[in-house]
């Protein structure tokens, strides 16, 4: 499959926005309640705040055959080096097929200086756990996180670079 991986343009913002949607629901359904993932997805994904990511963060999008089936979004690099992958959706249907693998890549081409990525986890996400198992993420700390009303189990990860 072959996949392109670039920058996000401010017109593929309904793009990502229906990635995030459909990954969230197939990912968190039994895990997250439909309402609390409805709040989080048109807070965090409205117009605004992609328009904020584009400019404050690294936002890659996949493409296959001139279509966005993912995304990742990077913090930017710290004076430590360590940077924060705060989302990496792809549809489901295009899941391990080596588009997570390539997003995850060409962040830590563009990001040179970094030396540790975290992530956090669901502890019941398990495609994600793995995914990120694979590519050398270590769990580092496991905790409560309050997630509008909802506790979720989250497991803190690191990549050393």
């Amino acid at each position: 499959m072959n996949v392109e991986i670039r920058k996000m343009l401010p017109e593929d913002i309904k793009d990502v926005q229906h990635v995030a949607s459909k990954t969230w629901k197939a990912t968190y359904a039994g895990i997250i309640p439909g309402e609390v993932q409805e709040n989080f997805l048109t807070a965090a994904y409205s117009d605004e705040n992609m328009e904020y990511r584009m400019n404050h963060s690294l936002l890659l999008v996949a493409e296959i055959k001139g279509k966005v089936v993912g995304f990742a979004n990077f913090s930017p690099v710290n004076e430590k080096g360590e940077v924060e992958l705060g989302a990496i959706y792809i549809y489901p249907e295009n899941q391990g097929a080596g588009v997570g693998t390539a997003l995850l890549n060409e962040g830590i081409i563009l990001l040179d200086e970094v030396k540790e990525i975290y992530i956090n986890v669901e502890r019941d996400n398990e495609i994600g756990k793995m995914f990120y198992q694979a590519k050398g993420f270590k769990p580092i700390r496991e905790f409560d996180d309050n997630f509008d009303g909802h506790v979720l189990k989250t497991i803190r990860m690191v990549l050393k670079v």
